[in-house]
């Protein structure tokens, strides 16, 4: 798959790497025919490839399985980034050769080198023999590549590798369970799986630069097992995603800023329910960034569920009700609010404050601020954290639930939901040490959360589409289609607020609540 970005080309393979186990095996490619579907390989050709490395002085990229590289020769010349892989598939990023990092790769490792420079570290040399491997039809399934590899640190001392290996890479739509038949055949031809994720990997390692570049490593860690581990775990699992989303974020990938701004979310929930176990005068101000990115964040993000929710709401009526320029409309009304909103989006991720929130939750993860309760009782430590969100959350719905139908009640609701949110993140980092009571409280509050959720989109819905309405009026244009959307968002409404009491008195179970408490 490809797609443009920013002058970028992106792609996705599918490969696995091998070392040849005898020195005999090393020489010539394996003929796979045979192997599975393969039925016939095409005659090996010669490429020679020359690729320069480059990354921060403390391997900021390689440390997060990242590579970028400026590589001359074969059919991709190019600059070339690599994003962390997901099992045997992984991301490349393409820019097109030019003597300095192209600014948008630059840009897309922003988040793991937070502007430290860039330089060469690396040059890594190839000669490849490639062949690809063919179906009854001829179909191409893989490409079939050994490689001579000599590499260099580019550093004064520097040292210098030498090795050959094996890659396969599937073609676009071929079935991963492939790569298991190939290497099957594969480790009978005389190859193993490399230890190494990738040239770059081997070659720091076999070069000396990794183990001058090391950093030091991270102090005053809490026990296994403890409140304090349990905690920590959960927040560094969600600053990896953090960083891990900020390139699709910023390419407005499916999902990217929707992800971005949950991840921030569950780390504010996790750093307000555990503040017995880390200092909140280091947390709370921590809590006050990450409130602010996801607020920039949630612009784009709900502009996006605005448009696909009033989009689908127009395709679901049959034409005979569709009067006026009404798709011509909504267009216009989403080109404007959401290029606004992704240009907030850009400026927030492109900003100083974003980059000191990046390192100030490395500095979290590196040198947490652990409190007593960090190493007390698991149980006890995180259930209370737990049902301290809870019972904020009891309070929220019942002043909800009481309010008069209006505008009061959809605030309060709204309120609710974020409520309901909170509990959920905190069971989530407490149900590993709780078990099954935080998980079922998780789920019933993701329940509660989804009602409110679609509730809180139907009311906001009905302010647009009120707009729209008196919009299309002015311009006479008929507004008879967006009455027609308002009615059905507020029928949605009402049908979320029917719903709520039974889904929240299965929420609101006291046995549950004793579970957890013990």
């Amino acid at each position: 798959m490809t797609q443009s970005r920013h002058e970028t080309q992106s792609t996705y393979e599918t490969e696995r790497k091998y070392e040849p186990t005898s020195p005999g095996a090393g020489g010539r490619l394996p003929d796979l025919t045979g192997a599975g579907p393969v039925a016939s390989v095409t005659e090996a050709e010669i490429q020679e490839l020359d690729a320069v490395y480059h990354d921060t002085a403390d391997l900021r990229l390689a440390g997060a399985a990242a590579t970028l590289r400026r590589r001359t020769g074969g059919a991709d010349a190019g600059w070339h980034l690599k994003l962390p892989p997901t099992g045997d598939t992984r991301e490349e990023v393409r820019a097109p050769l030019s003597e300095q990092v192209p600014e948008a790769l630059r840009e897309l490792v922003l988040s793991r080198t937070r502007g430290a420079a860039l330089d060469p570290v690396v040059r890594i040399r190839t000669v490849r023999s490639v062949c690809l491997l063919r179906d009854a039809e001829g179909g191409v399934l893989a490409e079939l590549s050994l490689d001579e590899v000599r590499a260099k640190a580019l550093a004064p001392g520097g040292g210098s590798a030498a090795w050959t290996e094996l890659e396969v890479e599937l073609a676009d739509g071929v079935a991963p369970g492939l790569l298991d038949k190939l290497e099957k055949r594969l480790g009978k031809k005389g190859f193993a799986p490399s230890d190494s994720a990738s040239k770059l990997d081997r070659a720091l390692r076999e070069t000396g630069v990794r183990a001058r570049a090391a950093r030091p490593g991270a102090a005053g860690q809490p026990e296994p097992g403890t409140p304090g581990a349990h905690v920590l775990a959960y927040l560094r699992e969600q600053v990896g995603l953090l960083v891990a989303v900020d390139a699709a974020a910023r390419r407005d990938l499916p999902d990217g800023v929707h992800t971005m701004r949950v991840t921030c979310r569950r780390l504010r929930g996790c750093l307000r329910a555990y503040r017995s176990v880390l200092d909140r005068r280091i947390t709370d101000p921590l809590r006050a960034e990450l409130k602010w990115l996801a607020g920039e964040l949630g612009v784009e993000r709900d502009q996006e569920v605005l448009r696909e929710r009033l989009g689908a709401g127009l395709a679901a009526l049959p034409d005979e009700l569709l009067l006026g320029p009404v798709a011509a409309r909504l267009q216009v009304w989403d080109a404007g609010r959401g290029g606004e909103a992704r240009a907030r989006t850009r400026r927030a991720l492109g900003s100083a404050r974003y980059l000191r929130l990046l390192e100030a939750l490395d500095a979290l993860m590196t040198e947490p601020p652990l409190r007593a309760k960090a190493s007390g009782k698991t149980g006890k430590v995180l259930g209370k954290g737990v049902l301290k969100e809870y019972d904020r959350l009891v309070e929220r719905m019942e002043h909800a639930l009481d309010q008069p139908p209006g505008q009061v009640r959809d605030v309060a609701l709204h309120q609710a939901r974020k409520e309901a949110k909170k509990v959920r993140y905190a069971a989530e980092v407490a149900r590993p040490a709780l078990g099954k009571p935080a998980g079922r409280l998780g789920k019933r509050a993701k329940a509660v959360q989804k009602v409110l959720g679609d509730h809180q989109d139907a009311v906001v819905a009905q302010e647009v589409l009120r707009e729209l309405g008196v919009a299309a009026h002015a311009a006479h244009e008929s507004a008879f289609t967006w009455g027609l959307l308002f009615g059905q968002e507020r029928s949605r409404a009402g049908q979320r607020r029917r719903e709520l009491p039974e889904t929240w008195h299965r929420a609101a179970d006291p046995a549950l609540r004793d579970a957890l408490n013990h």
